[in-house]
């Protein structure tokens, strides 16, 4: 029998090299904890911290992405709150994140510093990136949000000119028409919306927490809004346009599309593929348009991937590395990253 030897060239012929994405650092951050990223049409960034634990020297910042430098936005002023203040309209109190849509920069303020219980009204502002001045603010009406809540993610529909939004303090969905500032609350503590666990499994150490609806997306090319508990294996979406006739229940226009690693923020592309976390894993991944599930990048570059912005060709996204922070998180970084979308 005659021995048969391969090359190495044609063993790639059958085994393809596989090549993983790289991150590109876009910020580094010493000592505040970061949560949320977006981009704006003509590439600002802004990030924001949540008022968590005390030390928290501003609620929204811009990133000089040249000189890794960063401002106050819009201005030191809206950022002044320290635990103890007197909360006003016209400052940031515990901002979970914040969304740049076409011109405009929204902001969302939890009003619950410290998870201690929501004061006043969760609330959006709005402000006009081409001025850098506030043109509105949303208070969630009453009946759309608990004491407990933590309103945590939005996107923007302007085909319905509807801002949607994610409570993971008290399990539900909430829409506000953005035209009559209105909110209405559905799915409140329904099983799609409600955590599936207690805890994740991290590094081979048990991450102990309950964090229901969190990551939302919107898929304009199917009028679908996905979104997933935190702490959860189950990905959900809402048909927009039934959902919007209102004549059926929004129970009843679940839709459940399966497992999927515990995620935080997610994002569609144009293409439709839907981007989250692995948390478990250090993974960001990517369900395609036909529900195939890849891994987009992995590694010590992804530590909690927290929120998701896409510009230019690139997913940026957020290392809040919350497994990781303690009380005192004085001496920890935290990062932006880019990478090349697939």
């Amino acid at each position: 029998m005659k021995t048969v030897h391969f090359t190495s060239a044609l063993i790639l012929t059958f085994f393809p090299l596989i090549i993983m994405a790289q991150a590109e650092p876009v910020a580094m951050i010493k000592g505040q904890q970061l949560t949320g990223v977006t981009v704006s049409d003509s590439g600002r960034v802004f990030t924001n911290f949540p008022q968590w634990r005390e030390g928290v020297e501003n609620a929204v910042i811009e990133i000089d992405t040249s000189g890794n430098d960063h401002q106050p936005y819009p201005n030191k002023n809206w950022n002044r709150w320290k635990p103890g203040d007197t909360i006003t309209n016209d400052l940031f109190v515990a901002v979970q994140s914040v969304v740049a849509f076409k011109e405009y920069l929204y902001v969302l303020d939890t009003r619950n510093p410290f998870f201690q219980g929501v004061q006043g009204a969760p609330t959006i502002f709005v402000f006009n990136l081409n001025t850098d001045s506030l043109v509105r603010a949303y208070e969630l009406s009453e009946n759309s949000f608990h004491a407990d809540s933590y309103i945590n993610d939005l996107r923007i529909d302007p085909k319905r000119n509807k801002a949607w939004f994610t409570d993971s303090g008290h399990p539900g969905l909430v829409i506000l028409d953005l035209d009559s500032g209105v909110s209405t609350r559905i799915l409140d503590a329904h099983p799609s919306t409600t955590a599936e666990t207690d805890q994740l499994t991290i590094d081979g150490k048990a991450w102990s927490n309950t964090v229901h609806s969190d990551g939302i997306a919107l898929d304009s090319n199917k009028d679908l809004l996905y979104y997933h508990a935190l702490t959860g294996y189950t990905l959900y979406a809402l048909p927009l346009d039934q959902l919007n006739e209102g004549s059926t229940p929004p129970e009843a226009l679940v839709i459940s599309l399966g497992k999927t690693p515990a995620p935080d923020g997610m994002i569609t592309d144009r293409k439709g593929n839907l981007y989250m976390a692995d948390l478990e894993g250090h993974k960001i991944v990517y369900r395609t348009p036909e529900g195939n599930m890849q891994t987009l990048i992995e590694g010590p570059n992804v530590k909690w991937a927290d929120t998701f912005s896409i510009y230019n060709g690139y997913l940026y996204y957020t290392n809040s590395k919350i497994h990781m922070a303690g009380p005192d998180v004085s001496n920890m970084e935290f990062e932006i990253y880019k990478v090349p979308l697939p």
